[in-house]
């Protein structure tokens, strides 16, 4: 299979890369901004794989990358939800307008599906009962959400209009190996870089937030039966299934690692919602119980990676 990922450097796109490039019959292109950022991937010597450099822009000959290719995995997105909201007008640009020049050259191309990483959280916005189903209404909050629904929403139109197949994934709150402990995206992560460190730990809020964290393994997992198996659905959520609040992630990595914490509680902020995590019936009518790690397992290997990896 011929596979393209788009954003490919990312946490999500290193892990995804690992899965499928570990399997001869697959190959792969990675696109990202720079090739440098695919350093740890190289360790690894897949002869499957091509990096090319580009900055998903309006500028990008997305035919070219297309030409020959099976399958688009579209991961790039310029903002996240703590920081969107701020240039709404240019976030809309940088990332719907250049995703519908996507579109059109999967279109020109023949692409057979495109996979989309959507937002498990941010599409669905703050009045929601838990847990969500993929029918409940979308009124985001941020404009990242906005974004991911959005181009949610051109799938369908380009679908429709073109038939052109796709898989929309709603992912909830992965973490674990290769997401950057920069506070930005990924509690866990942070949380458990910051406890090994004897860092300070900063918490928005109370810690009642509740979220639906997933281990990446689980998830790349789930990702594969989705793409691979019978296409019943266009639009799946994935997480675990259950919501755990701060206050239970910051406990469970106390006790992990053996360790007290330095936490400070902060202001709460207005693109917080208070309480989210996911209802995956849909994904196991289709391909059976996810059955993901515990949040213990999944710190215990997180922790493990980041002392090996940034010599902890």
């Amino acid at each position: 299979m011929n596979i393209i990922i788009f954003g490919a450097a990312g946490f999500i796109g290193k892990n995804l890369t690992l899965e499928l490039a570990r399997e001869t019959g697959n190959t792969l292109i990675l696109v990202d901004k720079k090739r440098e950022f695919f350093s740890d991937i190289e360790t690894f010597r897949f002869q499957n794989i091509t990096i090319r450099e580009d900055n998903f822009d309006e500028k990008s000959d997305f035919d070219e990358f297309l030409k020959g290719q099976d399958i688009v995995y579209h991961l790039v997105s310029t903002t996240v939800p703590t920081t969107s909201n701020q240039c709404i007008s240019q976030e809309l640009m940088a990332n719907v307008i250049v995703t519908v020049h996507l579109f059109e050259a999967c279109v020109r191309s023949n692409i057979k599906r495109i996979i989309f990483f959507s937002s498990g959280g941010t599409v669905y916005g703050k009045d929601i009962y838990c847990p969500i189903k993929e029918e409940t209404p979308s009124y985001p909050i941020n404009s990242y959400g906005l974004q991911k629904i959005s181009i949610e929403k051109l799938l369908y139109l380009y679908h429709y209009m073109h038939g052109l197949d796709y898989q929309i994934i709603r992912l909830s709150n992965p973490y674990g190996p290769y997401q950057r402990p920069n506070g930005i995206l990924g509690a866990i992560t942070t949380f458990t870089y910051k406890a090994l460190k004897g860092e300070e730990i900063i918490v928005y809020g109370d810690g009642s937030v509740i979220r639906d964290f997933i281990y990446i393994d689980d998830a790349i997992k789930a990702v594969r039966k989705i793409v691979e198996g019978k296409q019943i659905y266009h639009i799946f959520n994935l997480g675990c299934g259950y919501g755990t609040s701060i206050r239970d992630v910051l406990e469970t990595i106390s006790s992990t690692l053996k360790t007290d914490l330095k936490v400070t509680f902060k202001q709460g902020r207005k693109t917080d919602v208070p309480e989210n995590y996911l209802d995956i019936g849909r994904y196991e009518s289709c391909y059976g119980k996810l059955n993901p790690i515990s949040l213990k397992q999944g710190i215990s290997k997180t922790a493990a990676f980041m002392k090996k990896y940034y010599s902890i």
